[in-house]
């Protein structure tokens, strides 16, 4: 206790020694109040003193959130100026004013732009061709205007290009409002839909309008459709969801001539299209659900494409045709190959694109419709990320698509399927850097059961593996979800200050096939924090990197592996920044009152069953909390965060400060007025990064 005062002491002299600084004992951490509550389940006993924390409307709650963005302010009051060159060094490797690669769509070019000084984009397009007046058809600018929050969800032209559909959320909670502008007036309609979601959709009469509604949780569960021009509350309900595993979404093929209404839980799938040209007609069903099927439906001619993982845990293509849809009738068209991953497929007149993963890479595959025949597209770097771009137009013979590496700024390439030649459209500007300043190397970890783990890096050229340079290890791992090895103009401010950055391709992701993500999920999760325990010791063990120098971060179920490494392993990280993350992972799971908590069921378990209840109490980052020294920690939440509710790193936060033995840094930061992906705007962005980058910096005594 002597040696803890002395500390605080010394803080708070600290601190007061700064200009403005307050007296001394304004600068003691918040203690959340005790207040306990037990829960028993399967004879475990939970003690939770910090359950009080999820009353959000409690004046008390909100002070306590005050209390502790107060502390953490004042406690990175040193780090202001850094922070402030950290944003000035990202901020100038933007180019401001800029615009995307205009998409074809009939007779109009689509594009958007930005402007100096302007937080939003500009959404544009141009009649015929490139040389015809520029037409603003809605300015991002203009809406956000006043507002402390800002996020356009999506946006829709109708078929005939007169009408703009969008959505928006002014609160960060992606409860968002769904309104139509007539394009050739300007006028806003009068209706205004509320609580709807990400999915919207047009029927091809130019009139209809699809659109998904969320529930009181904000699961996306009700399909209306809507006649522009009549009152919202007469709108016809299409489908209701009772199943509250499942999603509901709604899109437009690409060839324009069907509606696929998709209803989808994490581990399941049931499509059903309708005819884009009676919108008032009955949506059919493809193949019903049934368990584990998950597939993905696209349009040609007489024939669905679906992508299918029907006796293919990696996934097949077959094709089926429309007038009888059901699996009875699926041909093979792709047969299944153990060895390659296909995580999507994009059809147009004469081609089907599809994206492989091989051997850990993404790789895209062209298939001749007219022959059968099939090519890939060549890539040569170590390590890449690739993604399909604004492809709008279904009779063409170039495939648009994103490119970038850790070292390759993002390209916009048009991919000639006939001629095979690619033709790069638009490389992003990145004032000032010179790749040959950088490398990247891809290396793998042997995880404790053998499997090989693949790590990204990059780092300044003329790094020396002596152990002493600082490290970043990032990772998330779940939902299958890839973290793609990508160029970020933010980490060069890291890497031209010495310090290392890693990704590491851990099991719950899908980077090395499906399976890889199966032997990271349910009773299979340990293995995505003891791979991201691997890749630290290898790191260390090659003398990247010593344990003292290597921070880690993670954000959402990556804050999820952040808080378990931490409890699992505390004495391997120097810091740690755990962004919006899930862990009070019991709390959570136990109450299906709360949004995606049954529907996550198929991700972590259920924790009523007894057997997945005690594995997942087994590594739950809260409920595992001990007397140990942990590492200087940041602790990110979003108040409106409808994914991670705010009281999660709220409370973990608070049962650290309370347990932990050591004097290490502990800064809990909770955005008041937005949700789980932080401030809003390009500008508001920068400011959280370069605030989390100086909470690192300064770990490691890096200006």
């Amino acid at each position: 206790m002597r040696k803890y005062l002395w500390f605080r002491a010394l803080i708070a002299l600290a601190i007061a020694a700064l200009p403005g600084a307050a007296v001394a004992q304004e600068f003691q951490p918040p203690v959340a109040k005790i207040v306990p509550k037990v829960d028993s389940m399967f004879g475990d006993v939970r003690m939770d003193n910090y359950f009080w924390l999820r009353e959000k409307s409690s004046p008390e709650v909100l002070k306590y959130l005050e209390d502790e963005n107060n502390y953490t302010a004042l406690m990175m009051k040193p780090t202001e100026q850094l922070q402030q060159r950290l944003y000035s060094e990202m901020l100038g490797r933007i180019k401001e004013d800029d615009a995307t690669v205009p998409a074809k769509r009939d007779d109009y070019f689509y594009y958007t732009r930005t402007e100096q000084g302007r937080s939003y984009s500009i959404i544009c397009r141009k009649s015929q061709s490139m040389n015809a007046p520029e037409e603003v058809i809605l300015d991002e600018n203009a809406f956000a205007a006043g507002l402390g929050y800002f996020s356009l969800a999506t946006w829709e032209v109708s078929p005939d290009h007169s009408l703009l559909a969008f959505a928006v959320d002014t609160a960060g909670s992606e409860q968002f409002d769904l309104q139509v502008k007539d394009l050739a007036t300007g006028k806003i309609y009068p209706e205004r839909i509320p609580m709807t979601y990400y999915s919207i959709a047009w029927g091809n009469d130019n009139k209809t309008l699809f659109y998904v509604v969320l529930d009181g949780v904000s699961r996306p569960y009700k399909l209306f459709r809507h006649t522009l021009g009549t009152d919202p509350s007469g709108d016809l309900l299409i489908h209701h969801e009772s199943d509250s595993s499942f999603d509901v979404s709604i899109r437009r093929s690409k060839s324009g001539h069907f509606l696929f209404l998709e209803l989808t839980s994490l581990t399941t799938t049931e499509t059903r299209y309708l005819d884009g040209n009676a919108p008032t007609g009955e949506f059919q069903v493809i193949e019903p659900r049934r368990p584990d099927h998950e597939y993905t439906v696209e349009h040609h001619g007489d024939k669905f494409f679906i992508l299918t993982n029907n006796n293919a845990l990696n996934f097949k293509i077959v094709t089926t045709p429309v007038s009888a849809p059901s699996s009875a009738n699926w041909t093979d068209f792709q047969p299944y190959v153990d060895s390659i991953f296909i995580t999507g497929i994009e059809l147009f007149d004469q081609w089907l694109v599809a994206t492989e993963w091989i051997r850990g890479l993404p790789q895209i595959r062209v298939f001749d419709l007219t022959n059968g025949e099939s090519h890939f597209v060549a890539f040569d770097e170590p390590a890449y990320a690739i993604s399909s771009d604004a492809n709008h137009e279904f009779r063409v013979d170039k495939f648009r698509f994103a490119y970038s590496s850790p070292l390759t700024p993002k390209m916009t390439i048009d991919y000639d399927m006939k001629a095979r030649t690619k033709e790069i459209k638009k490389q992003t500007e990145v004032p000032g850097y010179d790749r040959t300043l950088y490398q990247s190397e891809r290396i793998f970890a042997r995880a404790s059961d053998g499997a090989m783990v693949p790590i990204t890096l990059v780092y300044r050229t003329g790094m020396i593996r002596d152990g002493k340079a600082p490290l970043m290890l990032y990772g998330y791992g779940a939902y299958g979800l890839n973290s793609d090895p990508y160029f970020s103009s933010k980490i060069i401010s890291l890497l031209d200050r010495g310090v290392i950055f890693a990704k590491a391709h851990i099991r719950g992701g899908s980077e090395m096939g499906r399976q890889w993500y199966l032997d990271g999920k349910l009773k299979n999760k340990r293995n995505t924090f003891t791979d991201f325990i691997a890749c630290a010791e290898h790191l260390i063990a090659e003398r990247y990197t010593t344990a003292d120098r290597v921070a880690i971060s993670g954000g959402s179920a990556g804050g999820l592996l952040i808080g378990a490494v931490v409890t699992m392993r505390p004495d391997l990280f120097k810091a740690a920044i755990a962004s919006v993350p899930f862990v009070d992972m019991m709390n959570t799971m136990l109450d299906v009152n709360l949004p995606l908590t049954v529907q996550e069921f198929e991700e972590w378990g259920n924790p009523y069953d007894s057997l997945d209840y005690r594995y997942m109490r087994s590594y739950s980052p809260y409920d595992n909390i001990t007397e140990a020294n942990y590492p200087n920690m940041l602790i990110i939440g979003g108040l409106n965060d409808p994914r991670v509710m705010y009281w999660e790193p709220a409370k973990f936060a608070a049962k650290l400060r309370a347990t932990k033995t050591d004097q290490n840094k502990l800064l809990l930061k909770t955005h008041m007025g937005a949700g789980h992906f932080g401030e809003s705007g390009r500008y508001g962005g920068l400011r959280d990064d370069a605030f989390e980058m100086a909470f690192v910096l300064g770990i490691f005594g890096i200006n």
